[in-house]
C-alpha cells in the first residue's frame, strides 16, 4: 500500500500521494508502462509519464501480472489475460476514517478500468471538508464526473450531490457504483459541463462544493468540443460564481502534460482574486519498487462559516 507522503516545496506547492488505499498498489513503473494491483488483479498498462527505466526486471513483471494491455492504436487496444477465467469486471473498496465506497472496475478498450487511484488524495480532502462545514447537507457539484468516485465520497460524507458527465455510459457506471456502495440520492445529469454551469448561473443556483476533473480533450452529448487550454479559463470564471458566499470549497484537478500547478494557481486567482486558503500541487503514486509516478496537478480552496453564525 502506498504510504502517505507530504512534501512542501517553494513555500506552498504540495506533492501528495494516497494514504489509505488497501485495494490498490502501484508495484512498479517505467519504460512507459505501470505494474499495478487493483484488489487481487495485477495489470500492466501503458503510462506515458514513466519515461525512466523499470525498477524491477522484466521477468518479475511477466511473473506477477494477470492481464496486460496491448495497444492497437493511440486510442484503443486489447487486454491479454494469462488465464481465460480472469474476470472482465471486479470490485474494489476505498475507505478513509470518514467514508467507505465500493467501485466496479472493468477492462475498457481504451486502457482505463474505471478509477484513477491518485484521486484518493482529493477524495480525502472532499470528505474532510464536507464534514467540517456548518451546513447540515452541503450541495456539491461534480463536473466531468466520470464513474463517480468523488460523487460517492461527497454523498457518503453527507452532501446533496449533482453528478455531471457528457457520456451516458459512464454515468450509468457511476450509478452502478452508487448501488454497490449502498448509497442513494445522487442527481445524475448527462450534459456538456460548461453548458450546465451556464444554465445553473441563470437559475441562480449555488453550491457549497464544486469538483472539476476536466480532460485534455472531450465532446459533449451533442458534439460540443472541449479543449482544456481553450475552455478552462471560461469554466473557472463561471463556476466560482456558483459558490455559496458563506461556506464553500472548490477542487480543480488536471491531467495534461502541458499543465503545471502554477498554471492552476493562476487560473484560480484570475477567476477569484480574493480566494482564501488556496493550496496547489501535484499528485503522484509511490511505487513499491521505488519510483514516484506523477499523475496530475491540483488547486483547491475552502471557506468556512464561523461557528455560531
Amino acid at each position: 500500500m502506498p504510504q502517505s507522503i507530504f512534501i512542501l516545496t517553494n513555500g506552498n506547492i504540495q506533492l501528495l500521494t494516497p494514504q489509505y488505499w488497501e485495494d490498490y498498489e502501484l508495484i512498479d513503473c517505467g519504460d512507459f508502462e505501470k505494474l499495478e494491483r487493483f484488489g487481487n488483479i495485477v495489470l500492466i498498462r501503458p503510462e506515458p509519464q514513466a519515461v525512466w527505466p523499470k525498477g524491477l526486471p522484466e521477468v518479475e513483471w511477466v511473473r506477477r501480472h494477470d492481464i496486460r494491455f496491448k495497444g492497437r492504436s493511440a486510442t484503443s487496444g486489447d487486454w491479454i489475460k494469462k488465464k481465460p477465467q480472469l474476470p472482465d469486471r471486479w470490485h474494489i473498496e476505498y475507505s478513509n476514517p470518514i467514508i467507505t465506497i465500493k467501485l466496479r472496475l472493468g477492462l475498457t478498450s481504451f486502457k482505463h478500468v474505471g478509477v484513477f487511484p491518485e484521486q484518493a488524495v482529493n477524495w480525502d480532502y472532499i470528505s474532510e471538508t464536507i464534514k467540517s462545514f456548518n451546513t447540515a447537507q452541503p450541495k456539491v457539484l461534480n463536473l466531468f464526473a466520470y464513474t463517480g468516485g468523488a460523487s460517492l465520497v461527497a454523498r457518503a460524507a453527507g452532501a446533496d450531490v449533482t453528478h455531471v458527465d457528457s457520456i451516458k455510459q459512464v454515468v450509468t457506471w457511476a450509478n452502478e457504483n452508487q448501488e454497490l456502495s449502498r448509497l442513494s440520492g445522487i442527481r445524475w445529469v448527462v450534459e456538456d459541463a460548461l453548458k450546465f454551469v451556464k444554465r445553473e448561473l441563470k437559475r441562480g443556483n449555488r453550491y457549497h462544493g464544486i469538483i472539476l476533473d476536466p480532460p485534455a480533450y472531450g465532446h459533449g452529448p451533442k458534439g460540443e468540443k472541449w479543449k482544456l487550454e481553450d475552455h478552462i479559463a471560461e469554466m473557472m470564471r463561471d463556476v466560482v460564481q456558483l459558490l455559496d458566499p458563506r461556506e464553500h470549497f472548490l477542487m480543480l484537478n488536471t491531467y495534461s502534460l502541458g499543465f503545471s500547478s502554477v498554471i492552476v494557481e493562476n487560473l484560480i486567482k484570475s477567476a477569484m482574486p480574493n480566494v482564501q486558503n488556496l493550496e496547489t500541487g501535484e499528485l503522484f503514486l509511490q511505487a513499491t519498487a521505488g519510483s514516484k509516478l506523477p499523475l496530475g496537478v491540483f488547486g483547491k480552496f475552502s471557506k468556512h462559516e464561523k461557528r455560531g453564525k
